[in-house]
């Protein structure tokens, strides 16, 4: 038996990808769909993650999973949307994206309704749309497997958590700013990524400096830009061997823990979020067997 993680969360990151969100069918039993889905989805297509509200509707709860805390404070509102499946597809081209969208469809078939998706995309050699790199402070691949993946020894072996959090970005207030305000919002300078020692507190970069927490909040951020006609933004998607560090850092950002707000509230704000666990692979297919599919 070959038990490991979805290959694709460790993967370079793809030209196109669409985030979607499933809801359960009312007065249906996920579980025949969801089989299916564990049968049929190749590792290659993208990544599978399970929300609180399905592992509990299977009658098995996944120690570390939980519902994605909604949470207020003086920056705004951080809202929670959590549902009971999400699947991330990624794909060289949109023409990928559309087949592996329909063959997840008809593979969910009657056991769930598409609740949310929203296509994704790789822009600038991999930055975020203010311009800015995205990322900077992965761990490397020394590191990296470490922090995405549960340990064999852990309850959720070779499995990882996941962020999603949809943030909807205003690009003309940003863009509005001089170029040294813009650098200092958000503590890095764009023409050479170099972080900047002397940026606020408020800065992003100080905001979620990985190594300031207690422990250290380490993730494995997987994000992409969106854009259509309701607006633009990123899709912050951060895999993690436990759920902790984000929430940590969300808390931090949101100024809940000294009162200083993420600078990235004066011109972005989240939308929606979501956390989820996903499953390990045996030899090649979803492993659900902690569901006990």
């Amino acid at each position: 038996m070959n038990l490991s993680c979805q290959s694709s969360i460790l993967s370079p990151m793809a030209n196109c990808g669409r985030s979607i969100g499933f809801a359960m069918r009312l007065e249906t039993d996920p579980k025949p769909a969801l089989a299916r889905l564990a049968q049929a989805f190749e590792a290659a297509w993208g990544v599978v993650g399970i929300g609180e509200p399905l592992a509990l509707a299977l009658g098995h709860p996944i120690p570390g999973l939980r519902m994605f805390p909604a949470m207020a404070s003086g920056a705004g509102t951080i809202p929670s949307n959590q549902h009971a499946l999400w699947v991330f597809l990624r794909g060289a081209t949109r023409g990928e994206i559309f087949d592996r969208s329909r063959k997840v469809s008809a593979l969910l078939g009657e056991g769930f309704d598409r609740a949310d998706a929203m296509e994704t995309f790789t822009y600038a050699g991999g930055r975020d749309l203010t311009g800015y790199e995205d990322g900077t402070e992965n761990p490397g691949p020394d590191k990296r497997v470490g922090v995405a993946v549960a340990g064999a020894d852990s309850a959720t072996p070779f499995s990882s958590f996941v962020a999603v959090q949809r943030w909807a970005h205003d690009l003309e207030r940003f863009n509005a700013h001089s170029q040294d305000r813009r650098d200092n919002m958000i503590g890095r300078r764009i023409k050479d990524n170099m972080e900047l020692p002397d940026a606020p507190a408020s800065s992003h970069v100080k905001r979620t400096a990985q190594e300031s927490f207690e422990p250290a909040a380490f993730m494995w951020r997987r994000s992409q830009p969106w854009a259509n006609n309701d607006g633009q933004g990123l899709e912050f998607i951060a895999y993690g061997a436990s759920l902790d560090p984000f929430e940590r850092m969300m808390a931090r950002m949101a100024g809940l823990e000294d009162g200083i707000p993420d600078a990235l509230f004066t011109f972005s704000r989240p939308v929606n979020g979501g956390y989820y666990w996903c499953p390990p692979l045996k030899d090649g297919r979803l492993d659900l067997s902690l569901l006990g599919l």
